[in-house]
């Protein structure tokens, strides 16, 4: 457990050079289209070991010199409220938790853009927002015809009609909130502007997954589009890197199917398009930094079964659907793998065969397992957990970490004051009254000690997780995935 697949700091070092060769190869300016997170890339760092999830961030900090941030938002996504389904956060509001990270950092945000901008009110209301806070704010259009028409799309009708960015740095790193939020519009009608006004610029992409210079069906790869089942993504071969330099490349469909226009906007806005290949567009380097495939292809495979469960519980809550499942077994029978091959799972649903009870199970980062029930006084994961900080700080499994003279007023409170059916403690409960009964017991001071070494842990739940715990959970940093069946089925359970 815990092994070593991916080297972090090769990686850093390789793609901010990658970066600045790209930068130099146009001169006065590169338009850097940033796909997936750049902050929280849990992703990527469960399928490549060693990877942090801040890494590109961290990267991008060798570059904050010379660099500014572009972030573009879709003026409809406002409009409807959409969510960052991951932090449950609206577009606008992650815009705004952007910004306040990338400042934090020292890195320099330049302007927002709202796209397909069409005078939407909310979209209005926020563009009064951002400029009440400083921030710049530019407008750009929706194009009739768009991407097929390119000769409308690149003239004074087109990208013309877009206000012009003012960036002041070489480096212009183009980021979003989101999926759709028009990234590679906002970068390519920025190239139209800059070229009129005698500015070379240039345009790339860095998106990690999927990992150009791996194998179409590398479980890392696979993985991605288990990550991507939503979005229809599929990895194929790249037939224009092929027929170019007669080499394999692995891309996704949207951007092998798109480049054709798009090398036709860089010929019609540019002279000539610098790219012969979706592959030659990319400056990712993440494929050069895996130090032990073996490590990185096992770690992809249960980031599959992950999704798997992930798949059935948005399915069970009525936000995913029956063929996102379909696709994923079909992933996992790819790679050779069943729910039977993540550890925690058997041993949680053993163990409540066994109490006829809910139970958890956490594979600790020694290969242990430990389990917990659901009882009087706490839940099935709140029990696994402690359970589990026993086991790390070798502590006699009998003892009680917590005392029921501290839970039992905790549950009194809880029914009788703030009116909850539940009176079990949660995770989030259960850490707060460990870590009070830590002051004047040594023994809970142990465990407290414990938590740090709960990263990288798995857990299964036999039941559907309730949100607290499962968001308390993720933060201690264990990788989480349930059963897509309630604790109690009711006809009108909530989810």
């Amino acid at each position: 457990m815990n092994k070593i697949g991916f080297d972090g700091g090769k990686y850093l070092e390789l793609q901010s050079a990658k970066i600045s060769e790209r930068i130099a190869m146009f001169g006065d300016k590169l338009y850097l289209e940033f796909g997936g997170k750049l902050f929280d890339d849990y992703h990527a760092s469960r399928v490549l070991p060693g990877f942090e999830p801040d890494s590109k961030i961290k990267m991008l900090s060798q570059l904050k010199d010379k660099a500014e941030i572009l972030i573009a938002i879709n003026s409809d996504d406002i409009q409807t409220n959409k969510l960052r389904s991951d932090l449950g956060i609206t577009y606008d509001a992650e815009v705004i938790r952007l910004i306040d990270i990338f400042r934090d950092r020292g890195f320099y945000v330049g302007s927002v853009v709202l796209t397909r901008f069409a005078n939407q009110p909310s979209a209005m209301a926020f563009k009064r927002h951002l400029e009440m806070l400083g921030i710049k704010v530019y407008k750009h259009y929706s194009i009739e015809g768009y991407p097929s028409e390119v000769e409308k799309i690149v003239s004074d009708e087109g990208y013309g009609r877009n206000e012009y960015v003012v960036t002041t740095r070489p480096l212009v790193v183009v980021t979003a909130p989101g999926p759709g939020s028009g990234k590679m519009a906002t970068c390519l009608s920025q190239l139209y502007h800059e070229y009129k006004r005698g500015v070379k610029a240039g345009y790339a992409k860095y998106e990690t997954f999927p990992v150009w210079n791996l194998p179409l069906n590398h479980p890392v790869n696979i993985a991605y589009e288990a990550a991507t089942v939503d979005l229809n993504d599929m990895n194929m071969i790249d037939p224009f890197h092929l027929g170019a330099y007669g080499v394999a490349t692995v891309n996704y469909n949207r951007d092998v199917e798109i480049f054709p226009v798009l090398s036709a906007m860089l010929t019609k806005i540019m002279g000539s398009s610098p790219y012969a290949s979706p592959t030659d567009m990319g400056v990712n380097m993440a494929g050069y930094a895996i130090v032990n495939d073996e490590v990185t292809r096992e770690a992809s495979k249960q980031e599959i079964i992950r999704r798997y469960y992930a798949a059935l519980l948005d399915y069970r809550k009525g936000t995913g659907s029956k063929e996102s499942i379909n696709k994923i077994d079909l992933l996992m029978k790819k790679v050779g793998v069943t729910v039977n091959d993540r550890a925690v799972v058997n041993a949680a649903l053993e163990k409540e065969n066994v109490t006829g009870t809910p139970c958890c199970a956490i594979e600790l980062n020694d290969g242990r397992i430990i389990t917990g029930k659901t009882g009087n006084l706490l839940g099935s994961s709140a029990a696994a957990l402690l359970n589990a900080l026993k086991a790390l700080g070798d502590l006699d499994d009998s003892i009680d970490l917590i005392s029921s003279s501290v839970i039992e007023p905790i549950q009194k409170l809880k029914v009788e004051y703030m009116k909850s059916s539940n009176p079990r403690l949660h995770t989030d409960e259960v850490l707060v009254s460990l870590a009070v009964s830590a002051v004047t017991n040594p023994i809970a001071k142990i465990a407290m000690e414990q938590l740090g070494k709960l990263k990288g842990a798995q857990l299964h739940s036999s039941v559907i997780l309730s949100h607290v715990d499962k968001k308390t959970l993720s933060r201690l940093g264990l990788d989480i995935t349930c059963e897509p069946r309630q604790q109690r089925e009711k006809k009108y359970a909530a989810n």
